[in-house]
Parts: C-alpha cells; structure tokens; sequence
C-alpha cells in the first residue's frame, strides 16, 4: 500500500486550508507527521473511487462536449478580406462592435480552457469540471447572439442565476469567508481565477458596446448582459469555494 507523507501532502497542496477535501488512491497510509498534518488542518481524506461517476441528469443542454457553437454559411457573394460572416444572411465590418465582442468571447472562452488545464496540473478536477462547463456557457453565449435567441439560464456547481448573485453578495453566509482580494500570498490558481474574473467583465463591456449603444445606453439584448454578469459572479463563486476549501484536491503517489 502507498504511504503519503506530510511533504508529498504539502507539495501537492501548496496552501492547506482547513476542512479541505483531498483525495488520494485507495487503500493509502500516512506517515506519522502526515497524520499530524491532517488533523492540524482538519483535512477530509477521501479515497479516489474507481468507477465512473454516473452521469448528471440535470445537466443543462448546453452543457456538452466542445463544438464549434454556431453553423458558417457560404454566402452567395464573395467575402471581402475586411469583412465577415455576421449571421446566416449577412455579411458585416470586423471592427463593428458586434464582431469585436465575439472576439472578446472567443478570447474568454480560450482563457476558461487554459484556467481549466491549470486546475488540472494543480490535481483540482472538481474546479477543472466547474471551468469547463463555464467554457460551454461561453459557447451558449456566442450560439445564442449570433442566432438572435434568447440565451439559456446558467448553471454550475449547483448553482442558478438567482443562487450565484446571493452567494457571491453574501460571502459570509454562504460560504464562511470574506470578500476576496487575492494576494501574493495566494495560491497561483486563486491569480488565474482572479484573471479570468476580469476578462469576464471585459466581455460584458463589449456586449455593453455592441447591444447598448449610445445616445441612450439603453441595451437591446438584455439577456446577453445579465448571462456574462452571471458568469462573472460564477468565477468569483469559484474563487470563493477555493478560498474555503471546498474544492477537492487529489494526490497521488
């Protein structure tokens, strides 16, 4: 049987935080100052399941495997070099503001993916699934304003629109800790979560720009602005999980 000990645990761990989740391969044994560690912090040892995880019901329909998220149509007549494919039947500038947001997104999109690999290198999968079911929402988005629909209801970690909105306003009743400002004391991941946060916002000035434009500032897709405020308030539920240890971390020998 596998023996852990208290450096392989904070090697793997970096930052503990107590009560946090590790899991590690079955049928592991500590060593003595690794049993020390663990009731230190409190830790929630659990034992890797072997089988897989049956699938989630609920899922919503979006949430699935990587695809392109919208469907290219030739157009019948040539594509000028400075313009492109603004919906089925049109072509459009690709400095309009409409297509710089779509640029933003894909921008967002690539960071969601590359957060999700670096939550993968650090063993965190429950954060690495959460990012990438965050990836497809950004394809959501993009389907939705490029097909001019309504855009689907978020949903990560359990969580709806109205339940992100009231857990990341009220840290310290959902999840026993402050609002966060990340810093260099803080683990590497918190940083890229932190990062993300903020290109998220980005987007949502872009969609801002492209549907809410002046004089009058009045926007004319709402549902657009609210979705990327609501996968704003996601990352920083990420973030905040993180911070409280409510993310299971897996070690292995």
């Amino acid at each position: 049987m596998p023996i852990l000990t208290e450096a392989e645990l904070r090697d793997r761990i970096r930052r503990p935080r107590r009560g946090m989740q590790v899991v590690v391969e079955p049928g592991t044994r500590f060593s003595p100052a690794a049993r020390d560690f663990i009731a230190q912090w409190g830790l929630e040892i659990v034992e890797e399941q072997t089988e897989a995880a049956p699938p989630v019901a609920d899922a919503p329909e979006w949430d699935k495997p990587i695809s392109f998220p919208v469907q290219p149509v030739t157009l019948p007549e040539p594509k000028p070099e400075h313009m492109t494919q603004l919906d089925a039947k049109h072509f459009a500038p690709k400095n309009i503001p409409r297509i710089r947001f779509r640029g933003k997104m894909d921008s967002v999109h690539g960071l969601f993916q590359l957060v999700a690999a670096r939550a993968r290198t650090f063993q965190l999968p429950d954060l690495a699934g959460h990012l990438d079911t965050l990836a497809a929402y950004c394809r959501e988005i993009v389907s939705a304003e490029y097909n001019d629909r309504e855009v689907a209801e978020i949903q990560v970690a359990g969580l709806d629109a109205a339940a992100l909105r009231h857990a990341t306003h009220h840290t310290r009743e959902t999840l026993g800790v402050p609002h966060l400002t990340p810093g260099p004391d803080d683990h590497e991941i918190l940083h890229w979560l932190n990062y993300l946060r903020t290109q998220v916002r980005e987007a949502e000035l872009a969609a801002l720009d492209a549907f809410a434009p002046p004089p009058d500032y009045t926007p004319t897709r709402i549902d657009l602005i609210r979705a990327l405020n609501r996968l704003s308030s996601a990352v920083y539920y990420l973030e905040l999980l993180f911070e409280a240890g409510k993310l299971s971390w897996r070690v292995h020998l």
